[in-house]
Parts: structure tokens; sequence; C-alpha cells
């Protein structure tokens, strides 16, 4: 497994940088850095910030990502899963949960509520073609292979 470098910059001395739990995880738990506790009622949404910036290699992207405990137990996920964030993005990481539960969660800061993987980028060119090679499937949709 090969490392990249992946500068941080904290907005604050508290800020709980992101991290492996275990050191097999893909993914970094990544921490609210919130000046109050956030109340989401059900259904709700709000931003969530961390309290951090990041400096990603180009060609690398993060993939913010649910805590499956989180969206389990609570059902609270990220609503645009996976959130990215490119490489020439210096602002502050912010998280967009979503509350799917019946009931008001309650976020506090130092609170896990993401995890963000870090993943290769590969960049397309695309090509204007008059018509496209014939499969199998051809232009079957939804649902087309079956359930």
């Amino acid at each position: 497994m090969s490392a990249v470098t992946v500068k941080f910059h904290r907005h604050a001395e508290d800020v709980v940088l992101p991290n492996y739990a275990t050191s097999g995880a893909a993914g970094m738990d990544i921490a609210a850095h919130i000046d109050s506790a956030v109340t989401l009622a059900p259904f709700a949404r709000a931003a969530i910030t961390t309290g951090f910036s990041m400096q990603l290699p180009t060609g690398y992207e993060a993939q913010i990502r649910p805590r499956s405990g989180l969206a389990l137990k609570n059902g609270v996920t990220v609503a645009n899963a996976p959130g990215t964030i490119d490489s020439d993005y210096r602002g502050e990481v912010t998280v967009i949960l979503i509350n799917l539960s019946q009931q008001d969660f309650t976020i506090t800061s130092g609170m896990r509520i993401a995890q963000m993987v870090i993943a290769p980028v590969t960049q397309c060119r695309l090509e204007d073609a008059s018509q496209l090679d014939k499969t199998d499937r051809g232009t079957g949709g939804f649902g087309s292979t079956g359930l």
C-alpha cells in the first residue's frame, strides 16, 4: 500500500484532524468542529464544519462518505454521498448531514460525523461519436438486468 502526503491546516488549536481508526481502515474519521451543538430535526439537513482545510496532491480527490454506525443507529448520513473535494479546493471541509430518522439528532463539536477516503482521479478525454458500439444490454436502463 502506497501513501500520499496530504497537508492539513487547522483553523483552531482544538480541531481534531481526520484519522484512521484502525490500521486496515480505508477511510479517515472526520469530526465536527462547531461553536455550539446543532440539532437536526427529522429529515432536516445542515452543513457541519470540521475546522480544517487541506491540500490534496494533484490527481487525487477526497470522498466524504457516511459513517455506517451513525447511519444504522441514528439514521444520520451524508446528504450528497459521496461528497467530492477536488485537489484545487483550499477552503474549510464541510459535511452536509441529513437526519433520515423520526427523532431529533444532536451534533456536538468533536463528534465523528463522516469518513474521508483519498482516491486517485482519472480525467477522461471526450470524443464526439456518431454512433456507439452495440452490446447485449443495449439501451436497457434501470432494472433491465433484474433485481
